[in-house]
């Protein structure tokens, strides 16, 4: 059963004049997993326009009925607005923007829609993949990192035995996904480099694109989550998992401008979360994250 709370307004949201008082008002629903970056891109996208939804969480597992009978494909984030059904985030971050244009995130200029969509194209296919890689890499090579993702409810003896797995299994186990050595080289030095080049980019103004959030923000913010984990109640996590991150990069000093420009962008914007999201249908439903 689907179950949800109203979220407290934001002052934006009374800025703009926009109210809700029942549950029936919740319009939007996002079929989600709540450890997706590409999921997080959509939610820092509908705090920041003040839309009030519902989460839905689709939960890795059996069956892709649920995902599959909506949307035609297995990946999340899903919007439903009513009787429209987006899926991918580049798409549904588009409907986003048409169907409720206040408080807009992608600029009118050319020049600066361009590079906006450039940026999130590039946060998409470059930030998002390696983050990815690197925070499998980061599993394996460090036990802290692995006992941060358990629920806190996890009896410690289970803790214990995770974080006692030989490093070497979990390398075996990267090998069989793909992820050899040099590809996590590869990765992780992609990484770097563009951690250092957004650090260079917000050195002398407030945001990626413009002097106020775009797409282009929301996107690597949200998809730079895998590398470090936002602290605060943001995320439906483990308290142990808010602000880890992969070592080598999350606990390195050269990239602190940037998470620090993220912690900021997320307390300005993001609104904390007070409920777990309602679980869609009535057992678990098999997704690939996209």
């Amino acid at each position: 059963m689907r179950s949800s709370t109203l979220p407290a307004q934001n002052p934006w949201q009374a800025e703009l004049g926009i109210q809700y008082s029942t549950q029936e008002e919740f319009m939007l629903e996002l079929y989600q997993f709540e450890l997706s970056h590409f999921c997080e891109k959509i939610r820092l996208i509908l705090d920041y326009k003040g839309l009030p939804y519902r989460k839905i969480e689709v939960t890795p597992g059996l069956g892709q009925l649920d995902v599959y009978r909506l949307s035609g494909q297995r990946q999340v984030p899903i919007l439903k607005d009513g009787n429209e059904v987006i899926a991918d985030s580049t798409a549904i971050a588009d409907y986003l923007e048409k169907k409720y244009p206040e408080r807009p995130i992608i600029p009118e200029s050319p020049k600066l829609r361009g590079l906006t969509l450039l940026i999130e194209q590039w946060a998409d296919e470059s930030l998002a993949i390696n983050g990815r890689k690197c925070m499998v890499d980061g599993l394996g090579k460090d036990p802290a990192f692995r006992r941060a993702f358990l629920p806190s409810t996890t009896p410690d003896f289970l803790k214990d035995l995770l974080g006692s797995v030989p490093s070497e299994l979990f390398g075996a186990l990267e090998l069989g996904v793909g992820l050899t050595p040099d590809a996590v080289k590869t990765a992780t030095d992609a990484a770097k480099r563009d951690l250092t080049s957004l650090c260079f980019m917000l050195m002398e103004q407030p945001y990626l694109v413009t002097d106020t959030p775009t797409l282009a923000d929301f996107a690597v913010a949200g998809l730079s989550m895998y590398l470090k984990f936002p602290e605060g109640s943001y995320l439906d996590v483990p308290e142990a998992l808010k602000g880890k991150g992969v070592p080598g990069i999350a606990d390195v000093g050269a990239f602190e401008p940037f998470f620090d420009w993220r912690d900021r962008l997320y307390m300005n914007f993001r609104k904390a979360g007070t409920t777990s999201p309602a679980s869609s249908g009535g057992g678990p439903t098999s997704i690939n994250i996209e």
